[in-house]
């Protein structure tokens, strides 16, 4: 059974930065496409980040494209998001994503196998 639990969401004011963490369990992750999603009231869940455990191979959104940075921890099979210079418009619930193997369509939130719970991430202007 795989699980993904989210940590690091928090309430923070525009150009702050904040990191979230995905602890990933019950498998080797080390083929796994990792993603992270968000989803803000009344929109649908769009793309943020996607790396490729194994190979380090990252993409963006482009609009977090230059502010926000994904990476992986193989130690702690943890995966990171590193947000800076926030915006009011990164308001969202953010989730981590996982998926064994590769993805073609990783930004497609529907091809993903494990979801975790999502954490509330607030930009105050």
């Amino acid at each position: 059974q795989v699980e993904l639990v989210e940590s690091g969401g928090g309430l923070v004011q525009v150009g702050d930065s904040l990191r979230l963490s995905c602890a990933a369990s019950g498998r080797t992750f080390s083929s796994y496409t990792m993603g992270w999603f968000r989803q803000a009231p009344g929109k649908q869940r769009e793309f943020v980040a996607v790396i490729r455990w194994s190979a380090g191979r990252t993409d963006y959104a482009d609009s977090v494209k230059g502010r926000f940075t994904i990476s992986s921890d193989n130690a702690k099979n943890t995966v990171y998001l590193q947000m800076n210079s926030l915006k009011p418009e990164d308001t969202a619930v953010y989730y981590c994503a996982a998926h064994p193997g590769y993805i073609m369509y990783y930004t497609n939130y529907r091809v993903y196998s494990y979801w975790g719970q999502g954490t509330q991430v607030t930009v105050s202007s």
